[in-house]
């Protein structure tokens, strides 16, 4: 009697869930990418992401702890193109910063205490530019075939974008010899994003307003942190928005840009082609930046 209950109420709850999805394509699809991406179809205007939230380690048999907060923005614009085969197409172009921020007080961490060694360590806060999208997405294959697709779920009024991104590539701090003895970087990314329902779906909306996001990532030690092999991973958990009005841009935010970060309050240009950053790749250029500057000195 309980497995038929149990099938019975898997029955009921699939179909329900199965019934919140909504998958578009073609045209449709690409217009949603582009409003789910650039916030809007419109080429060249600058949209804000916020967010801020907390950062936890997890390391097997002992007591999660709360290491630090982050505060960050992506500042964004893209570029759109019309192809007479391929159809609409886009490209997103961006840097963006995430800083560390003690506890309790909501500093800006320059220094942090390593709660494990005791050693206090560098702080090297995420200043990551670009972070582009790699190419052109394309309505449309080079044959003119429709090729876009996308899917969104509804609740009443509300629009929900879901995506889990998994992470596993060379660690830029790594030898040659990954392959054989370990150390890719190793990590999840999810995003939930919310959107007014008739702005995100209206083809004759070109913009959004404010649209809502929910960011958590796994993944392992930072590399400022020095933790070596300990075991263990850190969560980030975090919410923001977005917007085009930078009046809106959160003032902590804004006197970070002021004091720390001026170029981070305009996007990359459109035709921007340079290599991505990643965290990974900015503390390998900080370190080495802070090697030479050693060898300058003893000269």
């Amino acid at each position: 009697m309980k497995k038929i209950l149990l099938l019975l109420t898997t029955l009921l709850i699939v179909p329900t869930l199965k019934a919140q999805v909504t998958e578009v394509e073609g045209l449709e699809a690409m217009i949603i990418r582009m409003k789910s991406t650039c916030g809007t179809t419109e080429e060249g205007m600058t949209r804000y992401g916020m967010f801020e939230g907390r950062a936890y380690s997890r390391v097997p048999g002992e007591k999660d702890k709360h290491l630090f907060n982050v505060l960050g923005i992506n500042t964004r614009q893209c570029n759109m193109e019309d192809d007479p085969v391929r159809g609409k197409g886009f490209r997103s172009i961006s840097r963006e910063i995430m800083l560390y921020l003690d506890p309790e007080t909501n500093e800006i961490m320059d220094v942090w205490e390593n709660p494990w060694s005791g050693a206090k360590v560098e702080v090297v806060h995420v200043a990551n530019d670009p972070v582009n999208m790699r190419g052109m997405a394309w309505e449309k294959d080079k044959e003119g075939n429709s090729t876009a697709k996308t899917k969104y779920r509804k609740y009443g009024d509300i629009a929900v974008t879901s995506y889990e991104i998994p992470l596993f590539y060379d660690n830029p701090l790594g030898s040659d010899y990954q392959v054989y003895v370990g150390g890719a970087y190793h990590a999840m990314e999810i995003f939930n994003t919310y959107y007014d329902a008739n702005e995100f779906t209206d083809p004759k909306v070109k913009s959004l307003g404010q649209s809502n996001i929910g960011w958590s990532r796994v993944a392992q030690w930072l590399p400022w942190m020095q933790m070596g092999d300990k075991a263990g991973v850190m969560i980030f958990n975090a919410t923001g928005y977005s917007t085009f009005d930078e009046k809106e841009i959160w003032p902590a935010l804004q006197k970070a840009l002021n004091d720390r970060y001026p170029l981070y309050k305009t996007p990359p240009p459109l035709d921007d082609t340079r290599p991505n950053e990643t965290s990974w790749t900015v503390f390998k250029k900080h370190m080495e930046g802070k090697e030479l500057k050693k060898v300058r000195g003893s000269h």
